[in-house]
């Protein structure tokens, strides 16, 4: 485990010195909405990505010129090269700007950098449900007339995107603790969701975790918004004196939280946003899952705190539809809906079926990737419960990601923990299993956090192939 926690300190200037920015992967999620930012703040913007896509799209409609491969003459004149995490070091374009002596920083590094120009950056944390928070804060701050300027991980259907350029002193950004890339960030207000054991690959210990997210917690310098109910998160704050800070929880021993939740039994909670005791707004979500009752109590305390009202928070939560990937509904062919979620670690995986087993399906088949040797290994027996809620699992061999198998574990010893589940080798077999057995009112839902998205998209292609 390595602390980058100094590298946006020796550039923190930067963005004082240069005009002229080289994005590699300029259609990345995280990539995109730093450079519609950074161009609508009169720097000029280019890039280079290799698959075309819509950011890609939008980008350009900007007037932002885009390299399809990467090429070493690409990085043309620019003073600073911005690289996606996902770029190998060897990438001609950076081994070009190295050579010209030309500063490369990655990804986490820039969007640290970027926030400084902003008075209030907001940044969201946690080990689940930082993407929807995210979007659901950015949606209530956009409801109030705060004009925020965003950087979400998925894409939100509210702004069409999954960044957002404003003119206020806002910005609300998602922060990610893989590799501490969180670190590069000091922001005024910071919200913790939660902390769980994840990413064990990197950090060791989930000990380790919560010392990464309590130095985040001292990067903080006006409010802290935290779990009350997670005690990981709760050790993760002890001792901070440099911010406020502010909990959310279930009960009323927390300043935000929740009464009147609605005691049918429903898939979309209702429920009433309190602050110390006094009523904030009433609020029935579209977006189902207890989880995501406590990702709007999250983002209800940060805007409530930041001075919105009570109205507008509830209207923003109410119109939230969900982000790209989270229980995204795909279409219903044949009397089946498919749908896909992002959900990949066994916590996630538990609040996403059991909200699934409650939504009045006949059955629900659960199509899962793992993902990552060493999440597989480490929490294969937690897998298996989440795994045994639905009434059938379908799952793909292991995704390697950035592994390679020294765990020694298979889907197959997943398999064996979880009765009357199968898997196979290919999103084509899947897809054709899947469809031959489910039936009308089923749901077929694809989880994970790679590429199994892909096969959902197979499965709606088939269906509409034999329409």
């Amino acid at each position: 485990m390595t602390n980058q926690n100094n590298t946006t300190d020796k550039n923190v200037n930067l963005l004082d010195t240069v005009r002229r920015l080289h994005f590699v992967g300029i259609g990345g999620s995280g990539m995109c909405p730093m450079a519609e930012i950074l161009h609508h703040k009169d720097y000029i913007i280019t890039g280079s990505d290799i698959n075309e896509s819509d950011t890609l799209a939008r980008i350009r409609s900007y007037g932002i010129p885009v390299h399809m491969g990467h090429r070493a003459e690409n990085i043309g004149d620019a003073e600073v090269v911005v690289y996606t995490a996902a770029a190998k070091q060897d990438n001609p374009e950076l081994v070009a700007a190295r050579a010209k002596g030309i500063p490369t920083l990655e990804r986490s590094v820039m969007l640290g950098l970027l926030t400084k120009k902003f008075a209030n950056p907001i940044a969201v944390s946690g080990t689940h449900g930082k993407t929807t928070t995210t979007g659901m804060l950015t949606q209530i701050l956009i409801e109030a007339g705060r004009d925020p300027s965003a950087v979400i991980g998925g894409k939100l259907p509210f702004i069409n995107g999954n960044g957002r350029v404003g003119k206020s002193a806002d910005i609300v950004c998602e922060a990610c603790e893989y590799v501490d890339t969180f670190l590069q960030l000091h922001p005024a207000i910071s919200i913790i969701t939660n902390i769980d054991a994840d990413h064990l690959d990197y950090f060791g210990t989930l000990d380790n975790i919560v010392k990464s997210f309590h130095q985040f917690c001292l990067q903080t310098s006006k409010r802290i918004i935290v779990n009350a109910d997670n005690a990981n998160a709760m050790r993760a704050v002890e001792g901070i004196t440099n911010a406020e800070i502010v909990t959310f929880g279930r009960t009323d021993k927390s300043d935000y939280y929740v009464t009147e939740l609605n005691e049918e039994d429903t898939v979309c909670e209702d429920f009433t946003v309190m602050y110390k005791g006094e009523r904030v707004c009433r609020v029935s979500l579209r977006v189902p899952g207890e989880h995501n009752m406590m990702n709007a109590l999250a983002a209800a305390a940060a805007a409530h705190g930041m001075g919105v009202d009570g109205e507008h928070i509830k209207k923003a939560l109410e119109d939230f539809s969900g982000v790209h990937r989270r229980f995204e509904i795909l279409g219903k062919f044949e009397g089946v809906t498919v749908a896909d979620d992002f959900a990949h670690h066994p916590t996630e995986l538990s609040a996403v079926l059991s909200a699934a087993v409650r939504m009045g399906y006949h059955e629900v088949w659960a199509v899962f990737q793992p993902h990552t040797y060493s999440r597989t290994a480490m929490l294969l027996d937690d897998f298996a419960k989440a795994l045994s809620i639905p009434q059938h699992v379908v799952m793909t061999e292991i995704l390697a990601v950035r592994e390679t198998n020294t765990y020694n574990i298979h889907t197959s010893d997943l398999a064996a923990k979880i009765p009357g589940s199968c898997w196979f080798g290919s999103f084509e077999e899947i897809a054709d299993y899947v469809m031959t057995h489910a039936k009308e009112n089923d749901l077929i839902l694809t989880l994970g956090g790679g590429d199994i998205y892909k096969c959902a998209n197979l499965i709606v292609e088939k269906y509409k192939e034999r329409a």
